[in-house]
């Protein structure tokens, strides 16, 4: 296993017209309030207005003052800043670097001590930068052409030569998948993400992947992702996990993504498989 640095990842460009309009944009988005966001910040309906008409230029600690209110991305909060005439305040450390080197450590003891289930670690634009020997199992016979140079999570489940023939409720899964990256990218307005999304979204779906029954009923408490393996069927729900209150781009978007199994044979299987 692994550890591989992310790629760059498109940033929100800054206009000329200053950081008004783009703190007016994440208000709007946030459906926040002038008079809302001013009571959040400590400010006043009048002040806020005049920055975003651009009347009133804000101190550094203003811009993040309000774009930790209005629950800002990491990478954006330096674009406002930016916008404003300052310089970014976070950092974007690559993972190889030496000063991360606690952090690679413990995300990828996690997702071993994960095993036997499968779990991985992406970035934003859902390249895959650690796997464990579950999520490998799961990729067995997949083509290489699809694993390098940087294998995408998104890509390798949804190519038609990926995981997408394997996958029994493929229909439910993918909407899944694609609404996930839809809310991503309306939150970081990301070009490479939306570059993926178009990618994604327009391999084809075989007419058959309607979605398989189980064949005894499994009461899920939550949509599994249903996938062969070997002539089984297995279940697995995710989970995402991100770090809190990150003070660095590149650590603000790794997310680990782990699967549990969804009901007993999937358990007893894995564990079978683990010996």
């Amino acid at each position: 296993m692994t550890m591989v640095a992310p790629g760059p990842s498109a940033s929100a460009a800054v206009a000329d017209k200053g950081v008004g309009p783009h703190l007016r944009a994440w208000r709007e988005r946030r459906r926040i309030s002038q008079l809302e966001l001013a009571l959040r910040a400590d400010s006043s309906a009048r002040h806020i207005s005049f920055i975003e008409t651009g009347r009133s230029r804000p101190s550094e600690e203003m811009v993040l003052r309000l774009a930790e209110h209005l629950d800002v991305p990491v990478r954006e909060r330096n674009a406002l800043l930016l916008a404003a005439g300052y310089a970014p305040h976070y950092p974007e450390t690559p993972l190889d670097d030496p000063a991360l080197d606690a952090l690679r450590d413990g995300m990828e003891r996690l997702i071993r001590g994960y095993e036997p289930y499968p779990a991985l670690v992406v970035d934003a634009g859902y390249t895959v930068l650690a796997a464990n020997r579950g999520i490998a199992m799961l990729l067995e016979g997949v083509p290489q052409e699809l694993m390098t140079p940087e294998p995408n999570a998104m890509r390798l489940t949804l190519h038609p030569r990926g995981l997408a023939p394997r996958i029994r409720n493929l229909r439910e899964w993918r909407g899944h998948l694609l609404a996930q990256m839809e809310r991503e990218i309306a939150l970081h307005r990301s070009d490479r993400l939306r570059a993926l999304y178009e990618e994604v979204s327009a391999y084809p779906v075989p007419e058959d992947a309607a979605g398989e029954e189980p064949a005894e009923p499994v009461a899920y408490f939550a949509l599994p992702l249903r996938i062969e393996h070997d002539g089984r069927i297995l279940s697995f729900v995710s989970s995402i996990s991100t770090f809190n209150t990150p003070m660095d781009v590149t650590v603000a978007e790794i997310a680990i993504e782990t699967f549990l199994p969804a009901d007993p044979a999937t358990t007893k299987y894995l564990h079978t498989l683990a010996g």
